[in-house]
């Protein structure tokens, strides 16, 4: 929801800080590269060690930087396919780490039960469902638009549920890890019904090479 309704007031505070990089030279891929890193070097020394509220002010600053190097390239008059292609890649590896960490630190510091810890691993897995799904539609030519948890509700819960734990609210990570599962398989669903509702949805394709 988030991404479609949220670029615009966030544009107020995004396009200055793209054009002062763009004066710099500092190119988008290379923004894009270098945000992604920081975020996962956070995420997997950070919150492993138990600063989980610094993980989450950090991870959460160099995360909002995503819709930067998009913006930068708007300004210089379009992105291009592969830097299209490397701020995904990068987004699914962040996402990737952080909840990875999560579920390192659920294992090896709070003694998570099971069902807990494999809920965890769910979100992991399904965080890269929902953007697979959005991605592999709309390379066959679907309209892939909304979605209840998309990845910036995805990074706000999770880094919020995070941030909470670590000022003491007892099973805020808890709530946050169960939250996340039910509202990203209800995305899931979501957008399997996107795509299935799509003018597309039962146009022939080719068949793959080789078949």
């Amino acid at each position: 929801m988030l991404s479609v309704h949220g670029r615009k007031p966030a544009k107020v505070f995004v396009e200055p800080i793209a054009r002062v990089l763009l004066r710099c030279r500092v190119e988008p891929n290379t923004m894009t590269v270098v945000s992604a890193a920081a975020a996962i070097i956070i995420a997997v020394t950070l919150i492993p060690a138990g600063y989980l509220v610094w993980a989450a002010v950090l991870t959460g600053l160099f995360s909002a930087f995503d819709m930067v190097d998009g913006t930068m390239a708007r300004l210089r008059g379009g992105g291009t396919r592969f830097g299209a292609t490397l701020d995904a890649s990068c987004d699914r590896i962040t996402d990737g780490a952080l909840f990875a960490a999560i579920t390192w630190w659920l294992i090896y510091s709070y003694a998570a039960p099971r069902p807990l810890v494999a809920a965890s691993l769910g979100v992991l897995v399904l965080s890269q469902v929902i953007s697979y799904i959005k991605a592999r539609g709309e390379a066959s030519g679907m309209a892939m638009v909304g979605g209840l948890i998309e990845r910036p509700e995805r990074l706000i819960i999770a880094l919020g549920g995070l941030g909470l734990q670590g000022l003491g609210v007892a099973y805020a990570i808890d709530v946050t890890i169960w939250l996340l599962l039910i509202g990203s398989a209800f995305t899931v669903w979501q957008r399997f019904r996107i795509a299935a509702s799509s003018p597309l949805a039962t146009s022939s394709i080719a068949a793959p090479e080789g078949a």
